[in-house]
C-alpha cells in the first residue's frame, strides 16, 4: 500500500482577477501588520480523474504537482459542515507515483467514487505563483496570499490563461477569526471576484461542475408515485454509504458507525418497501449490505465497548477501577487493530467493489413492481403499519425475567419500524416525524439494553482468560454486576415508556 498519507486542513478563499489587477494596500486592513513578498515560483500540476470526471463531480481534486515546498500528490476533499473553502488535503510525496500512476493508497481511498473506472490525467496546469506572507501586528505570519497566473496546457501549447488570487489561513486562530474575511473584502472592493471553481475545474470545463452520479432527490409528495419515495430513499443512503466508505478508508472518527448506519437504512428500506421492489433484486442488495455491515461491525462494537466499560468502571472503588480499566483497555484495544485490518480487507475485496457498482446502478434504475405506480398516500402507510404490528407483538412477549434474546429481537423489530417511519418522513412530514421520535426512544433504550448484555458476555470472556490474575478478575466481576443491575433497570424503564409510545402511534395518521 506504500506510505501512509498525511492530512492538512486547508482554509482558503479563491478570487478571480483580470490580467492588469493591482494588489491593494492590504496593510490598511485592521489586524494586518506587514506584507512580506516571497520569491516567485513555477508549479506544474497534472490533475487525475476518471474519463467521466467522477471526482470533480463529487467536489474532489487529485493532482501530482511539481515545484514549491509542498510538491507531491494531493487529494483535496470537502469537509462536511465546515462551509466553502475548507478542505482536507491528503498528501504523498512525488516518489510514490509518476504521472498517470496514482499511488495505491490514494486510489484505495477513492474507490467508492471511482469504482470500476481507472484514474487518468485529465488536465495539466502551469502556474507562475507570487506569494506574500501577511503578518499580524505581533509579527506572526497568519495568512498567505498567492497571486497566480495559470496556463492551461494542451501538450506544449498554452490553450488558455487566467489569473487567480488565493488567501489561506496559516494558523488555527486565523482560520476562525475575521482577518481572512476582511482581507478578502478589501480585495473584492478593488475588483476581485469570488471564485466559484478550482483551477483544474476551470481547465476541464462545464463537465467538472455536473452533478455527481448519486444525488439526493427533491421532495416527494403524498400524491406522487410510491416509486419516487423508493428512489429518494435509495439515493439519500447510497450517497451516504459511498461518502462514509471514503471516510472509513481515511480512518476518520465515527466513519465506521455511519457507514453501518447507511447500510442498515438501505437494508431496512429495501425490506420495508418490499411489495414495491423486485424480490430477488432487493434480496441480493440486502444480503450484500448485511455482509459488509457485519465485516465492519467488530471495529465499531469494540470501540463502543471500551468506552462503555471504562465509563462504568469509574463507579468502582479506586483500586478496582484501575484494574478493570487497565484490563479492558489492554485486551480490547488489541482487538481493534485486528478488526480494522479485517474490515479494510473486506472493503478492498472484489465482492465489495461489485456492491458499490450495484448500489449506484440501483439508484439510477431501481427494480420496481407495478405497485410502485400507486400514490405514496395509498401505498406507504400500510408498509409502516406492518413494521409497527411486528414490534407491538414482540413487546407483548417481553417480561422482566425474560432471557436476553427476546429483548434483542424486539430491538431489531423496533429499528425496522423506526427506519420505515424515517423512510416516509420526507413524504408525510410531521405525523411521520412524531412517530420517528417516539421510535427513537424505543431503539435507544433497547440498544442500551443490548449493549449491557453484550458487556456482560465480554466481561465473562475476559475474566476467563488464563493470564488474568485474581484481583483483575474480581474487578471485572464487580463491573459485571454493575451491568446486570443496569440491564434490569433498563427493562423497568422500557415498561414505563411503552404505553406512551403506543399512544403516540395510535394518534398518528399518515396521509
Amino acid at each position: 500500500m506504500g506510505l501512509t498519507p498525511t492530512t492538512h486542513r486547508e482554509v482558503e478563499k479563491k478570487l478571480r482577477v483580470h490580467a492588469l489587477f493591482r494588489l491593494p494596500e492590504l496593510d490598511n486592513v485592521p489586524g494586518v501588520g506587514t506584507i512580506v513578498p516571497q520569491p516567485t515560483i513555477t508549479l506544474t500540476a497534472v490533475y487525475h480523474d476518471t474519463e467521466d470526471l467522477r471526482l470533480f463531480r463529487w467536489g474532489i481534486t487529485l493532482r501530482r504537482r511539481e515545484g514549491g515546498d509542498d510538491a507531491g500528490w494531493h487529494a483535496k476533499f470537502p469537509v462536511a459542515g465546515e462551509g466553502e473553502g475548507v478542505r482536507d488535503e491528503v498528501r504523498l510525496p512525488l516518489s510514490e507515483g509518476t504521472t498517470g500512476n496514482v499511488p495505491e493508497s490514494l486510489r484505495d481511498v477513492l474507490t467508492a467514487l471511482t469504482r470500476e473506472q481507472i484514474l487518468v490525467p485529465v488536465a495539466t496546469l502551469r502556474t507562475e505563483r507570487t506569494p506574500y506572507l501577511i503578518k499580524d501586528e505581533s509579527g506572526e505570519a497568519v495568512l498567505e496570499l498567492v497571486d497566480d497566473t495559470v496556463s492551461i496546457l494542451d501538450g506544449k501549447h498554452v490553450a488558455a490563461r487566467f489569473r487567480e488570487i488565493e488567501v489561506e489561513a496559516l494558523t488555527p486562530a486565523a482560520a476562525r477569526g475575521d482577518l481572512i474575511g476582511d482581507v478578502v473584502a478589501e480585495l473584492q472592493a478593488n475588483g476581485a471576484i469570488p471564485g466559484t471553481s478550482s483551477k483544474a475545474a476551470t481547465a476541464v470545463g462545464p463537465r467538472a461542475s455536473a452533478p455527481p452520479d448519486v444525488v439526493e432527490l427533491g421532495h416527494v409528495e403524498p400524491g406522487d408515485p410510491a416509486g419516487d419515495a423508493v428512489r429518494a430513499h435509495l439515493a439519500k443512503h447510497v450517497r451516504r454509504f459511498l461518502l462514509q466508505d471514503v471516510r472509513v478508508r481515511r480512518d476518520l472518527p465515527d466513519s465506521v458507525h455511519q457507514m453501518r448506519v447507511a447500510a442498515r437504512r438501505l437494508r431496512s428500506g429495501l425490506k420495508g418497501f418490499g411489495p414495491l421492489v423486485d424480490t430477488d433484486w432487493a434480496r441480493h442488495l440486502r444480503d450484500e449490505l448485511g455482509w459488509i455491515a457485519g465485516e465492519l461491525g467488530a471495529v465499531r462494537d469494540t470501540e463502543v465497548m471500551i468506552e462503555r466499560l471504562d465509563e462504568r468502571a469509574a463507579d468502582l472503588p479506586p483500586d478496582e477501577q484501575y484494574l478493570a480499566q487497565t484490563t479492558v483497555d489492554k485486551e480490547l484495544s488489541a482487538r481493534i487493530t485486528d478488526a480494522r485490518e479485517h474490515a479494510l480487507a473486506a472493503l478492498r475485496s472484489d465482492r465489495h467493489q461489485r456492491l458499490l457498482v450495484d448500489l449506484v446502478e440501483a439508484v439510477a434504475d431501481p427494480h420496481l413492481t407495478p405497485l410502485a405506480d400507486r400514490s405514496c398516500a395509498e401505498a406507504l402507510p400500510p408498509l409502516v403499519e406492518k413494521t409497527w404490528k411486528r414490534l407491538a407483538k414482540d413487546v407483548r412477549g417481553l417480561h422482566l425475567d425474560s432471557p436476553a434474546y427476546p429483548w434483542h429481537e424486539t430491538r431489531i423489530a423496533a429499528k425496522k419500524a423506526r427506519y420505515a417511519a424515517e423512510a416516509v418522513e420526507p413524504v408525510f412530514g410531521k405525523p411521520a416525524k412524531d412517530l420517528v421520535k417516539a421510535l427513537e426512544e424505543v431503539t435507544e433504550i433497547l440498544g442500551d439494553h443490548q449493549d449491557a448484555h453484550v458487556a456482560q458476555m465480554t466481561l465473562k470472556t475476559l475474566a476467563a482468560e488464563a493470564h488474568i490474575d485474581a484481583a483483575s478478575g474480581f474487578a471485572l466481576g464487580l463491573l459485571y454486576g454493575r451491568e446486570v443491575d443496569y440491564e434490569m433497570n433498563l427493562r423497568r424503564e422500557f415498561r414505563r415508556l411503552w404505553p406512551r409510545i403506543e399512544k403516540i402511534h395510535d394518534t398518528t395518521h399518515l396521509a
